[in-house]
């Protein structure tokens, strides 16, 4: 066993650092998560991407919580996102029979997510979107962003958020079309191409 003198302070070593969390292994995790929308809706559509952090490397343990109105740009207030099962304790789910808005996908480990939805409707002055809360590794603090989407140029020229940034940023926030119904949106945690990130005060 080594000693250490520590009476005097040159002779103190500092304390190794810690990874914070991200420890989702337990309560967080959502089974089915990813089907906000109810089962065979026909409006379905798929969003999917990869988030990375400054360096482009995929976090493999990211969360992401996606939540929107509905296609009339009304806001659910259907409950039961998190029921459980009496008996069992294990996750009921939303049944896939009500459209709740809200869902919460973990990245594999490729960094890639997805989620199938509902298109959004417009509210008051703004595009349709979905607003996005990214939780991951070495965040301190989750994340806010939207996801708008493709379609309507002149709603997403007019949006009082969009409208405020310059091009490159504006574009980090409307997914990509892929195919009918299928959009990529990948997040990008910070350098070169970084997501435009959103603080409530």
């Amino acid at each position: 066993m080594t000693k250490i003198d520590t009476s005097s302070p040159e002779n103190v070593l500092p304390t190794p650092s810690h990874t914070v969390g991200p420890f989702y292994g337990y309560a967080l995790p959502f089974p089915g998560g990813e089907d906000i929308a109810p089962a065979g809706h026909p409006d379905t559509i798929t969003l999917h991407g990869h988030i990375t952090d400054g360096e482009g490397a995929p976090l493999p343990d990211a969360f992401v919580e996606l939540w929107g109105p509905d296609p009339e740009g009304r806001l659910p207030q259907v409950d039961g996102s998190m029921r459980r099962d009496p008996a069992s304790g294990g996750f009921l789910g939303r049944g896939g029979v009500e459209f709740t808005g809200w869902g919460r996908v973990q990245t594999d480990a490729s960094g890639h997510w997805y989620a199938r939805t509902l298109r959004p409707g417009a509210r008051g002055s703004s595009a349709p979107y979905l607003s996005v809360c990214v939780f991951a590794r070495g965040l301190l603090v989750h994340l806010f962003t939207r996801i708008y989407l493709p379609g309507d140029e002149a709603a997403l020229a007019a949006d009082p958020l969009l409208s405020r940034l310059a091009e490159a940023r504006r574009d980090t926030l409307v997914a990509h079309a892929e195919r009918e119904g299928t959009y990529r949106f990948d997040i990008r945690l910070q350098g070169e191409g970084e997501t435009v990130f959103l603080e409530f005060q």
